[in-house]
């Protein structure tokens, strides 16, 4: 994807001002209420396959800070990440409970604890790689204007068969609207996803009313 698109400086009032607080309120509640649930899937992960319980990676946080993500390991102990790789729901080195918590999106619950130390949020692009962040030209650099997130845009409209471009199309629209009702609405889509599933709620970002956040010259 090439622009010449200038990164824009500013974020949202609600990015720069009101999210913390929100961020560590809900976190710190959704951390209570779900913590039966996170030891039930570290008990189930560590007797079913061998290996740790959670997989631990460096990604690129707000400006491309880096720092550790911690999230359900949900494939095989001795699988060498592919960061270039799409993984679909249906690939063969996901395990039987890792299956459960990527349909149910739970393998992601244990970046709480990054929310509230502030490296994440709640809702904003996921967090990226390092090298594919230090990648990015102008456009896609954008997405890192914010801090990752939990969940996000591109999580609600999108799904893990979707192309990293469209995907980005969906974060950079995201950051260039956020305000606490577009993240009120994506941690209630998060919920459909989850038991509905990506199929029935994925869609073609050109069919969204997100398209029009993004002008035609910026587009590839």
């Amino acid at each position: 994807m090439k622009s010449n698109a200038v990164v824009k400086p500013n974020v949202t009032r609600w990015e720069a001002h009101g999210k913390r607080i929100f961020d560590l309120i809900a976190g710190a509640l959704l951390l209570v209420v779900g913590a039966p649930l996170l030891a039930l899937a570290a008990i189930l992960i560590k007797a079913t396959s061998p290996g740790p319980v959670f997989f631990r990676q460096a990604r690129a946080g707000k400006d491309a800070c880096p720092f550790i993500v911690i999230k359900f390991r949900t494939m095989r102990g001795d699988r060498t990440p592919d960061p270039k790789e799409l993984v679909p729901l249906s690939h063969p080195d996901i395990t039987m409970v890792g299956r459960v918590l990527r349909r149910f999106k739970l393998d992601e619950l244990p970046q709480i604890f990054n929310v509230l130390r502030g490296e994440m949020s709640l809702v904003g692009p996921r967090p990226t790689l390092p090298d594919q962040a230090s990648g990015y030209d102008d456009f896609r650099r954008q997405r890192l204007l914010v801090k990752p997130g939990l969940t996000g845009l591109a999580q609600v409209y999108s799904s893990a068969a979707s192309s990293w471009d469209e995907r980005i199309l969906y974060d950079i629209a995201y950051v260039r609207l956020s305000n606490p009702i577009l993240d009120a609405t994506i941690l209630f889509r998060t919920l459909l996803v989850a038991f509905l599933g990506e199929h029935r709620t994925a869609r073609p970002f050109a069919s969204t009313r997100f398209a029009k956040i993004i002008g035609a010259s910026e587009l590839p």
